[in-house]
């Protein structure tokens, strides 16, 4: 079968991807770290609406969820050193772990959080999936 994962030299990449997101995460959130530069919006609406054009504001999370998402990508999608068949049905299973366990968290997640709260469930399931993935996928690799 046709195995359409990176090569696994990607997952050291992946890996700085994720640790970088990671470190400057905590930084966004403990020292309220801003980087504000102008960007392309096709569409935005904070204090008022916009659409098509160019605006000034604060990126900093927008690059951690590009440096977090790319990473886990990354990692997930990579080979490992030595991959061999069995591999795919520890990916497959943990696929599926991954997948049942996020949707419950979700379903929850839409039953007891509301507001802007469930706006932050949203962005955290954005990285939940793939982490969990990743945690099936090591457990079962052993």
């Amino acid at each position: 079968m046709k195995n359409f994962l990176f090569p696994y030299q990607f997952k050291f990449v992946g890996l700085i991807l994720f640790v970088f997101g990671c470190i400057l995460s905590i930084v966004y959130i403990w020292f309220n770290f801003q980087l504000r530069m102008p960007v392309f919006a096709i569409y935005s609406a904070f204090v008022e609406k916009k659409i098509f054009t160019i605006f000034k504001t604060n990126v900093a999370d927008e690059l951690i969820l590009i440096l977090l998402i790319s990473g886990l990508v990354l990692l997930v999608c990579t080979r490992e050193k030595n991959e061999e068949q069995i591999h795919e049905i520890k990916r497959l299973k943990a696929f599926y772990r991954a997948f049942f366990l996020n949707s419950g968290l979700l379903l929850l997640s839409t039953l007891f959080v509301y507001g802007r709260g469930f706006f932050s469930v949203l962005i955290f399931n954005l990285i939940s999936f793939p982490v969990l993935y990743l945690l099936f996928f090591y457990f079962y690799k052993k």
